[in-house]
């Protein structure tokens, strides 16, 4: 077990692709040719288990990096103490080369939506959730990875752009970013903006990480939506959004995500290793 502070695990530098339940055993069986793994941290918030067993076991093989769906740091709420103090345990336990939450809210008045929802891009909101990074990278004694999220309706009254949003939580945090290409596209898409130049808005340096997902468009109203889904292949269009990214950030370590219908375990190795044909 390591420490707070401790200095993390060195970054990966080819693809990887998320731990999932259904492929603990085949991934220590057959051992899949990736660069890496990355595990939702609230499924390993047991004391025990064969959950934490196979996390462990992957991490003796592999490095690991733990991804949070569930602090909803923007959130008007008081951090969750509790599950704070599990991660603070998990991060010693296996010591990953990254961890990362996301730039959202989550829950209001006692009640979770089980959902990332996006922040409002005021000054207000970015103070309020630049102190929760604050109080979350304080705990853990490292520097965490906060990403970009997909929505689907936008703000009155933005202050910001989104990627203008990203940058200044950057500077006001001292956080780091995982960039999720495909919620760039989607959101994109979605609301008009170029994706490229959401690109050169960010501080280059800040990208530790990119996420690769597949989507679904949907009609609504006569209109396509497009829905992150992470339940299918990545698109060309992201694949091709993907390549400018390293043109951008360089070598930064990369991940397939798929959540949904998750197939074979050859497909997600697959997935990765075309990432690193694009690299």
């Amino acid at each position: 077990m390591t420490t707070p502070g401790q200095a993390p695990a060195p970054a990966p530098v080819r693809a990887g692709i998320g731990l999932r339940a259904p492929h603990h055993r085949e991934v220590l069986e057959r051992a899949p040719d990736v660069g890496w793994f990355e595990a939702h941290s609230e499924n390993y918030f047991a004391d025990g288990g064969g959950a934490v067993a196979a996390l462990l076991a992957v991490r003796e093989r592999w490095p690991v990096a733990l991804h949070g769906v569930g602090l909803g740091l923007g959130s008007a709420g008081p951090l969750d103490r509790e599950h704070l103090r599990k991660l603070t345990r998990l991060v010693a336990r296996v010591n990953p080369w990254a961890v990362s939450e996301h730039a959202c809210w989550g829950h209001a008045g006692g009640r979770h939506t089980n959902d990332l929802l996006p922040m409002p891009r005021t000054a207000e909101a970015l103070r309020h959730l630049a102190g929760r990074v604050g109080e979350l990278q304080d705990a853990l004694g490292r520097q965490v990875l906060l990403e970009n999220v997909s929505s689907y309706l936008e703000f009155r009254n933005a202050e910001f752009s989104e990627a203008g949003f990203l940058a200044a939580l950057v500077a006001e945090s001292g956080c780091a970013l995982l960039l999720d290409v495909n919620n760039v596209y989607v959101n994109a898409c979605n609301h008009g903006f170029d994706a490229e130049g959401y690109f050169d808005e960010l501080p280059a340096a800040a990208v530790r990480e990119i996420h690769l997902a597949g989507h679904e468009v949907s009609e609504v109203g006569g209109v396509g939506i497009r829905i992150d889904t992470h339940d299918r292949p990545v698109c060309d269009a992201v694949w091709t959004l993907y390549a400018s990214a390293r043109r951008r950030f360089g070598r930064v370590p990369t991940l397939i995500e798929w959540d949904a219908t998750l197939p074979p375990l050859d497909v997600l190795v697959a997935e990765a290793r075309r990432a690193d044909e694009v690299a």
